[in-house]
């Protein structure tokens, strides 16, 4: 789960601080789905982290203008684990088909609840860039193609892997696809949802660690939904 983008200097927040905040809500969204709504579903915790790097060199964090040409910037982090799916299969149909209604049940929620989390960061981003510029943010406005304008290119990318091991209709795919945009922006428009990404964002922000630790991150997250 990345936020990574290269984008033309007019497309990106005049002040830094801006970029790095947007960063920041971006990846707690994923966080924040990973933990919290993987356990709203009774899924299996999972380990993960949250990698802040700046490319080529680590030592900013985590965006500033790239080396290659003064009209990009380019920006890097990314959490680490999180995926219920480790391998994914050629096709969900075959991968399941020995299993038990149970088990098949299991799977197909792990299956679907990995592609809300992807899609939970970008959708954090925007309602976040929403926000600060005082416009209506819903489903309507911000869709699964806007996505790519909030750092959400390859967390798309990824939904669309796991689409691809259904073995259904194209109009199918679409259907659920939907279904779990939605599910995913109704996770992120959740008040204490929000409250907790917002408090990790920051979180983030002011540890000055490239590296944000599962127990730091779970600590955070139950502050303040308990």
């Amino acid at each position: 789960m990345k936020r990574y983008n290269t984008l033309l200097i007019n497309h990106i927040p005049a002040n830094p601080e801006t970029l790095k905040k947007q960063t920041a809500i971006h990846e707690a969204g994923h966080a924040a789905a990973i933990y919290l709504g993987n356990k709203q579903k009774q899924l299996p915790p999972v380990f993960f982290q949250i990698l802040i790097q700046d490319t080529p060199h680590e030592s900013f964090w985590p965006c500033r203008a790239g080396n290659s040409s003064p009209a990009t910037l380019t920006c890097f982090a990314k959490v680490e684990g999180g995926r219920l799916i480790h391998t994914l299969p050629s096709s969900l149909p075959e991968a399941t088909r020995r299993f038990s209604s149970i088990e098949r049940q299991a799977y197909q929620a792990a299956f679907e609840a990995d592609i809300v989390n992807f899609l939970a960061g970008p959708l954090a981003e925007a309602k976040y860039v929403a926000t600060c510029d005082d416009e209506i943010f819903n489903p309507r406005l911000v869709n699964l193609d806007a996505l790519h304008f909030y750092g959400g290119t390859a967390d798309v990318a990824l939904a669309k892997e796991y689409l691809d091991c259904l073995t259904v209709e194209a109009r199918e795919k679409e259907r659920l696809i939907a279904e779990l945009f939605m599910t995913a922006y109704q996770f992120i428009s959740q008040r204490s949802h929000w409250r907790a990404i917002t408090a990790l964002a920051d979180f983030i922000l002011s540890s000055g660690n490239n590296v944000i630790a599962c127990e730091d991150i779970i600590r955070v997250l139950d502050a303040q939904t308990a």
